[in-house]
């Protein structure tokens, strides 16, 4: 039998709101490298988003590389993959990958070539052994796919989804080549796949905006488990419990406050079958909303609403509950920012946001028009706009795909 853990999107170095969430990243990894002691893993599988950007800060480095040798110290033969997700830059994670391998922790950034322009599919294939050191798996370990790393395609209806296939085939024919018999294939990747079930306000969108949802029949039945990165909600694909993206361990937007936080254990057995269960991880900073959920409520509700919280002692800053508070205006309310602050001036909580939406004065509230901010836009829906008040025309579909590769080579770093 083989124990994995399968994890995702950490997101290290992540601000909510100009908050830093280094002490939640920090209990979260604290509570992995007892999961890994406890539960007897023999892989741990990370699958892309292992920063939050392509220039991470130095304590977000210093925090992946301290728990990448406290783990590898715990437990001298554990496995770890970490590949590159569409935050990360492949070029920084690749750097460190020779010496990291020394320690038992294989990195793809990205997807190198050769001076020919042939991919360098070996450093990609990597060998899984349980605690008796028995190889039981082969693990293909696909990275982010960038524009720049797909074969032209251009026969095919979407070029795009015909060239990741086609990558994905190839690593799958080495894997088969590689492998015995007996021993079991794994896939990773960090992508959009058809029907996954995306969070609204931090989830970039990959691969030409999203529209190029990637179909489950990319991974054959022969694959015994697929690692998934890039949604923040755990979730299955189509049905197929063998094909799992584990989701973020911290939520990384208000939106995402009811999302159960989890890491999945996979037990591979000796015949290929898998079973996963969800390992659920404590939640060390409370995520609130006035009103609970994505509805909005007039101030007098809001401010009643705040006298009734239930919060703890007086903690550290760090641990304090972090609020999204939620109004729905006729107008413009001049004081309302002071109503809110002096309501909350003894409180152990921090007020990271304060939505508005207007109704008009003669609107009910299920009429609010949420006041947008520039923080809450993405990137494409600025230039959509933009285009579209300069042209009084959408974006051609065109102009949009060459928008987002340039945007994806920026976040990159290439």
């Amino acid at each position: 039998m083989l124990k994995i853990i399968h994890t995702a999107d950490w997101h290290l170095g992540h601000h909510l709101h100009g908050i830093s969430r280094h002490y939640e990243h920090q209990q979260f990894l604290a509570w992995l490298l007892d999961q890994l002691q406890q539960q007897q893993v023999d892989a741990l599988i990370v699958a892309g988003d292992i920063f939050d950007t392509a220039n991470p800060s130095a304590a977000a480095q210093t925090q992946l590389y301290e728990f990448l040798v406290s783990a590898r110290t715990a437990n001298p033969q554990l496995d770890i993959i970490l590949i590159g997700g569409n935050h990360d830059s492949a070029a920084r994670l690749d750097a460190p990958a020779t010496l990291l391998k020394a320690l038992g922790v294989h990195v793809v950034g990205g997807l190198t070539r050769n001076e020919h322009g042939t991919i360098d599919w070996q450093r990609l294939l990597i060998p899984l052994s349980n605690a008796q050191g028995e190889l039981q798996a082969w693990c293909g370990a696909m990275p982010f796919l960038r524009h720049a790393d797909l074969p032209e395609q251009q026969t095919a209806d979407d070029p795009l989804i015909a060239g990741v296939g086609d990558l994905y085939s190839q690593l799958i024919k080495f894997l088969q080549q590689q492998a015995t018999a007996e021993q079991a294939l794994l896939l990773t990747g960090h992508c959009y796949m058809v029907g996954g079930n995306i969070s609204e306000l931090s989830e970039r969108k990959i691969l030409g905006g999203n529209q190029h949802a990637l179909p489950v029949q990319l991974f054959p039945e022969q694959i015994s488990y697929t690692a998934l990165g890039h949604l923040h909600l755990a979730q299955t694909v189509g049905n197929d419990a063998s094909i799992r993206y584990s989701g973020s361990p911290i939520p990384l937007s208000f939106t995402e406050q009811h999302y159960q936080h989890q890491v999945l254990q996979v037990e591979l057995q000796t015949d290929k079958s898998i079973s996963v269960d969800p390992l659920i991880i404590p939640r060390s900073v409370a995520i609130l909303r006035i009103p609970n959920g994505n509805e909005y409520c007039s101030l007098e509700t809001a401010l009643q609403q705040l006298t009734e919280l239930e919060l703890g002692a007086d903690l550290p800053i760090e641990q304090q509950p972090v609020l999204e508070i939620r109004i729905s205006l006729a107008k413009p309310e001049p004081g309302l920012r002071q109503q809110i602050e002096q309501a909350l001036v003894d409180l152990p909580v921090r007020l990271l946001k304060i939505s508005i939406a207007f109704t008009g004065t003669e609107h009910s509230l299920a009429d609010a028009i949420p006041e947008q901010r520039l923080e809450d836009l993405q990137p494409e829906h600025v230039f959509e706009r933009c285009y579209t008040q300069k042209y009084a025309n959408p974006v051609p579909t065109e102009l949009l795909q060459l928008f987002n590769e340039l945007q994806e080579n920026l976040q990159g770093g290439e």
